[in-house]
């Protein structure tokens, strides 16, 4: 698709490959998963309507419960085949137990997918996605998801409705947790890479699980930060903002796409058929199976856009929807609907051909056991590889936004450190929400990490001091009490994991319950303190940051949290992490990012600008903030390799870095581009590369960005999709705040 807007494959390939992954099939963005047509041509002539309608009807085991309702009498709707596939069932020896149902009992042997939520882990739990986000490092996201593949395929699972690729700007939506970030160009490396990650070189291998790309589309957008909420979104920002994520999974293979509970421009997602049958299979091109949220099809009455569960599936279906999930609502009408000639049958069964492609691709057919193995099952979950990487990554995460005084790191050997706050030994919120199968009394809390980094002779003093919600003045008490006895303190604040991700929305982001009170009186015992800060969302941090020296971002960080939080904590390891999206002043700012539209009148001192009277406009944190580890950076002027790009070309531009500090340390140079002139407003800056670089004290390295004109590219005032010659400017630094800059011309025709 020459001119299309995204990534190309070219580049794409080149960063799965550079984590250790080969893209998937390709097939899958031309004309889904391959299979065998005659074999599957042969089965579909032999299906009755019903058994077809089964093979579109996802249902959710009660091993685990992810909604409002489960399906009851599972085994008795499997072996009479009115269900294809069942999410919430994992476990070598259960799945196998149910597919042993689907391929012997029904009267033609389909076998069963098995779907979970597999989004930053399954056993062995990963930073939540933010975090993975945090490292900007698509090598890391691309690792978490083959180690998370690996796992659930090994306990039956097939398919994983992951990655989440919503870009999101209000950090009052709960599912941030689960997303990127703001920036539609780390977005989309992210969801490439993890969708290499999950689906590997081969769908076909054991050890693969098909991706599934999520909420498509806008679902970030939810308005005022309420989850489940409508979207109202120009098709320029849509386009520009929301969807190149999207376009990146699906032009490295994703097998399946999964539409948002929100309505877009008056119609949902779910069935919204310029979405999926205009945009995605017609203009991408993409071939596979496009699977409900759950509930999503009967919600289409709440909507209000549906009259009757009839008229919901009808929607749902014709839009391009091919799987109901938990709605029941395609078993129940779809045979009505065709039989009444509102449904064709031959879209039924192009509909059936996309799924059972999907199974034909992961090997199903050809043995419907070989993910349900109890010997791999055993042998390949968290294993000390698995466990090694995700303690490895964790640390990637951490964003070191402050260090005051160069508190960080503590010495290993002081007589007594107290690790204090709520958090300090919550191993359930370590793992965050959404942590597939993951178990919280394999993870390592807080204070179990600090008790291991300790010289032996070190008291570790640990203090809850209360609650979240709530700290009484005796346990604030204690909590100084416990202070003044140590020579370091280390503070356990922020959320807990049910305070982020699906159904969790906030309208205040702050600390909750008593918690800045707590940080207060513990500050003024005049020990040195370092806040980790667990949350799966940007917080409010102006009262804390002027309160404490020392704030390290850790997001909730698997299954190694306190192991990779104490490695950082004292100096083992360095503090990489850089913000993938902006931290408020206060909620009244939000949405703030990097990446906004210049006004006519931009803020200045003049009273009549586009600015608050009681806030400055520019963010707490801003979009890539993190200090540069245990060191310091001089990130030097961008050099262009000359002063015109032409149309077709390759523009290099090369930076200077320098580590002037006395360690070794790793620095993220980020490249931004401006448009100065377009035939629409272009925003201030955008995201448009990313270089991490090691260095030792004293060192010199130099990195290279290579930009072409589809790197500046944009949806035009036509919408149509493509650069405009004029001038640029090139903008570096260690984050969106603090940037040099350079310019250059596009020019040609």
């Amino acid at each position: 698709m020459a001119g299309s807007p995204g990534l190309s494959l070219r580049r794409i390939a080149a960063i799965v490959f550079a984590a250790g992954i080969a893209a998937a099939p390709a097939g899958a963005a031309e004309g889904g998963p391959t299979g065998s047509d005659a074999m599957i041509d042969d089965l579909i002539a032999r299906m009755s309507l019903e058994e077809k309608v089964g093979q579109l009807t996802l249902v959710s085991s009660t091993l685990a419960v992810t909604g409002p309702e489960v399906t009851a009498d599972l085994e008795s709707a499997v072996a009479a085949g009115r269900v294809g596939a069942v999410f919430n069932a994992f476990g070598a020896d259960y799945t196998r137990h149910l597919q042993r149902i689907a391929v012997e009992e029904t009267r033609l042997g389909i076998p069963l997918l098995f779907a979970h939520d597999v989004l930053h882990g399954f056993r062995t739990v990963f930073p939540i996605p933010l975090g993975i986000a945090a490292t900007f490092d698509p090598a890391a996201a691309g690792e978490a998801a083959r180690v998370a593949a690996v796992e659930a395929s090994a306990a039956g699972v097939h398919w994983t409705f992951a990655p989440m690729v919503d870009i999101a700007r209000d950090p009052r939506w709960g599912r941030v947790a689960e997303g990127a970030g703001e920036s539609p160009y780390l977005g989309a490396l992210i969801a490439a890479a993890q969708v290499a990650g999950f689906q590997g070189r081969d769908l076909a291998a054991p050890d693969t699980v098909a991706a599934t790309a999520k909420h498509f589309a806008g679902y970030g957008a939810a308005e005022a930060g309420r989850d489940y909420n409508t979207t109202d979104l120009s098709e320029r920002v849509l386009r520009e903002t929301y969807l190149p994520p999207f376009r990146a999974a699906t032009e490295t293979g994703v097998a399946a796409v999964m539409p948002g509970f929100n309505d877009l421009d008056g119609v949902p997602a779910t069935a919204n058929a310029w979405l999926i049958e205009d945009v995605l299979r017609g203009e991408w091109g993409f071939g596979g199976v496009v699977v409900s949220d759950y509930t999503a099809i009967p919600e289409l009455k709440a909507h209000g856009i549906a009259a009757d569960d009839r008229d919901a599936a009808r929607l749902a279906f014709t839009a391009g929807t091919d799987i109901d999930m938990q709605g029941g609502l395609f078993l129940a009408e779809l045979p009505r609907l065709v039989e009444a000639g509102r449904i064709p049958m031959a879209s039924v069964d192009r509909a059936v051909r996309r799924v059972l492609k999907l199974k034909a691709a992961l090997g199903l057919f050809d043995d419907p056991f070989r993910y349900s193995d109890p010997e791999r099952e055993r042998t390949q979950t968290l294993t000390a590889e698995h466990l090694d990487a995700a303690r490895r990554i964790a640390r990637q995460s951490l964003v070191l936004l402050e260090n005051e005084g160069n508190v960080l790191p503590f010495e290993s050997d002081m007589p007594a450190i107290a690790v204090i706050g709520p958090l300090a030994h919550d191993a359930a919120s370590m793992l965050g929400p959404w942590a597939g199968a993951g178990d919280p009394a394999q993870a390592s809390t807080l204070a179990d990490g600090v008790r291991r980094a300790v010289a032996p002779g070190t008291r570790v003093l640990v203090e809850p001091a209360g609650e979240i919600e709530r700290s009484s003045a005796q346990d604030i008490a204690r909590a100084i009490a416990v202070a003044e006895k140590a020579s370091a303190v280390v503070l356990a604040l922020g959320e807990r994991a049910g305070m982020s991700g699906e159904a969790a929305s906030r309208a205040d982001i702050g600390l909750p319950g008593d918690q800045l009170a707590l940080a207060r009186a513990v500050a003024a015992t005049g020990r040195p303190v370092a806040v980790v800060l667990f949350s799966g969302r940007p917080l409010t941090l102006t009262a804390l940051r002027e309160a404490v020296p020392v704030l390290l971002q850790a997001w909730f960080p698997g299954t190694a949290a306190g192991d990779a939080i104490a490695d950082v904590l004292f100096g083992r390891a360095e503090p990489t992490g850089r913000l993938p999206i902006s931290f408020p002043r206060a909620v009244g700012q939000i949405p703030v990012h990097h990446d906004a539209k210049p006004t006519g009148r931009p803020a200045s001192g003049s009273h009549y600008t586009s600015r608050y009277l009681d806030l400055p406009n520019d963010p707490l944190y801003p979009f890539g903030w993190g200090l540069s580890s245990y060191t310091d950076f001089e990130i030097g002027p961008p050099r262009p390799d000359r002063e015109t790009l032409a149309r077709g070309g390759r523009l290099g531009i090369s930076v200077d870095v320098t580590n002037t500090g006395d360690r070794v340390g790793t620095e993220t140079v980020q490249l931004y581009v401006r448009d100065l002139v377009g035939c629409v407003t272009r925003p201030v800056m955008e995201l448009k590369g990313v270089r991490r670089v090691t260095l030792r004290s004293g060192e010199t390295g130099t990195v290279r960005f290579d930009l072409t004109d589809r790197d500046l590219s944009f949806w035009r005032r036509d919408m149509t999709f493509g650069p405009e010659p004029g001038r640029f400017e090139v903008l570096v630094g260690p984050n969106a705040a603090e940037t040099r800059s350079a310019f250059f011309e596009l020019v040609g025709p």
